[in-house]
C-alpha cells in the first residue's frame, strides 16, 4: 500500500477519502489517531489490520458535533451531559449505551460505545469534512508506544494506511481519560489528562479509578477473568472485571528496551541506559540519553516520543523516575506501570 502525505490545506481531501474507506492518520491534542468511518465494519477492519490490534479491544469513536452523538448513543444520562457541556471538546472519552448503528467490531461486542469529542483543531476539522462518526485507536503499532509525531506515525505504519495528516507534535501525550456512564454511578476506566479532582468537581458521585481491576491483562494472561452483565455495564468482582475501555485488555506503551521504574536515577547505569524523569541525574552514571522534565505534565507529553528516541538508539534498558499519583500523576504512572511489565 502506498500511504500518502497531507499538509493542513489537504484536510478536506483526507477527511473525504475517511469518509469513503479510507484509513488516514492524524493529530488530536492527545496523541495521534488512526480513522476510519466507523460505521462501515469493512473500513474498522482495516484499523486492526493495520494495527495488528486484537479484535476483543473497543475503539474510541470521534466526533466534530454533539448532535452527531445521536446516531451513536442509544441515551445520554443526566451525568454523562453534565460532563459533556463541562470537558468537550476536550481530552475525555465518555461510554454510552450503543445504537444498533454501531458496528459491534467497533465495540468488541459490547452494548456500549465510547466517544469523544478532539478539541484539536485539525482534527476537529478533518471530522467536519468527513462528515461520519471516526473510529480512531492510536495511530501505532499494538503494543508499542503511542504516536505523539506523525514521524512516529510513519515509523510504524508507512505501507499499512492510505494516508497520514502531518500535524504538529501532540500537547498532552497521553490517552484521553474513559469515564462510564451507563451505570448507576459514572466511574473512571482510564486515567488521563482530565483528572478525577476535576471530574469530581462536576460529579461529585463519580468512582475514581481502581487499577487493581483494571490493570493490563496480555492475551495469554487467564489470572483475570472477565464477565458482564446482560446491559452490558461491567461486572465489578474483587479480581474479575469486563474492561468496556480501549486500552486496557492488552499489554500497551513497550518500547523495545526495557523499562525500570526508580524512586531516583541509579547511581551506576550502563552507557546503554536512559533516562527520564524530573531531577538531574548522577553525571557519572553513564547514561546514553537523559531527559529532564519540570513536571509531570510534561513528563506526560515527552514520555513515549522519549521512549522511541530511545529504541531508535538500540538503549537496553530505560529508566524512569515515578511520581506522585496524584491529577495528571494518576495517568502518567498508569502508563509506566504498563511500560515496565
Amino acid at each position: 500500500m502506498q500511504t500518502e502525505y497531507f499538509a493542513r490545506d489537504r484536510l478536506p481531501e483526507a477527511g473525504r477519502k475517511i469518509a469513503t474507506g479510507a484509513l488516514i492518520a492524524f493529530p488530536t491534542e492527545t496523541v495521534y489517531g488512526l480513522g476510519a468511518n466507523a460505521l462501515s465494519n469493512e473500513s474498522v477492519q482495516k484499523i486492526f489490520q493495520a494495527k495488528g490490534r486484537p479484535s476483543d479491544n473497543p475503539l474510541i469513536v470521534h466526533i466534530a458535533k454533539q448532535d452527531e452523538l445521536k446516531a451513536l448513543a442509544a441515551s445520554v444520562s443526566p451525568v454523562a451531559q453534565r460532563l459533556i457541556d463541562a470537558f468537550w471538546p476536550g481530552p475525555l472519552t465518555l461510554v454510552f449505551p450503543k445504537t444498533e448503528q454501531v458496528p459491534d467490531l467497533v465495540t468488541a461486542g459490547l452494548s456500549s460505545v465510547a466517544v469523544r469529542m478532539p478539541a484539536h483543531p485539525w482534527a476537529l476539522e478533518l471530522l467536519e469534512y468527513a462528515g461520519v462518526p471516526v473510529a480512531a485507536p492510536s495511530a501505532n503499532r499494538s503494543g508499542s508506544p503511542s504516536a505523539t509525531t506523525w514521524q512516529a506515525v510513519r515509523e510504524d505504519l508507512d505501507g499499512r494506511v492510505d494516508g497520514i495528516v502531518c500535524g504538529p507534535p501532540t500537547e498532552i501525550g497521553l490517552e484521553s481519560t474513559v469515564v462510564d456512564t451507563t451505570g448507576p454511578r459514572p466511574r473512571i476506566l482510564r486515567p488521563g489528562k482530565i483528572t478525577y479532582e476535576e471530574l469530581v468537581q462536576v460529579c461529585p458521585e463519580i468512582e475514581p479509578y481502581l487499577p487493581k481491576v483494571s490493570h493490563t491483562q496480555d492475551v495469554d494472561d487467564n489470572e483475570n477473568e472477565m464477565e458482564s452483565n446482560k446491559s452490558g455495564r461491567p461486572a465489578l468482582t474483587e479480581d474479575k472485571v469486563l474492561l468496556n475501555s480501549p486500552g486496557l485488555r492488552h499489554r500497551h506503551y513497550q518500547p523495545k528496551a526495557k523499562v525500570r521504574l526508580v524512586s531516583e536515577p541509579l547511581a551506576k547505569a550502563d552507557s546503554q541506559s536512559s533516562f527520564i524523569g524530573l531531577q538531574l541525574p548522577n553525571p557519572s552514571a553513564g547514561y546514553l540519553e537523559i531527559q529532564i522534565v519540570g513536571n509531570a505534565e510534561e513528563y506526560g507529553r515527552d514520555l513515549f516520543d522519549f521512549f522511541r528516541r530511545s529504541d531508535r538508539l538500540g538503549v537496553l534498558h530505560i529508566d524512569c523516575q515515578i511520581v506522585p499519583e496524584v491529577g495528571v500523576g494518576v495517568a502518567l504512572m498508569d502508563r509506566l506501570k504498563r511500560a515496565s511489565e
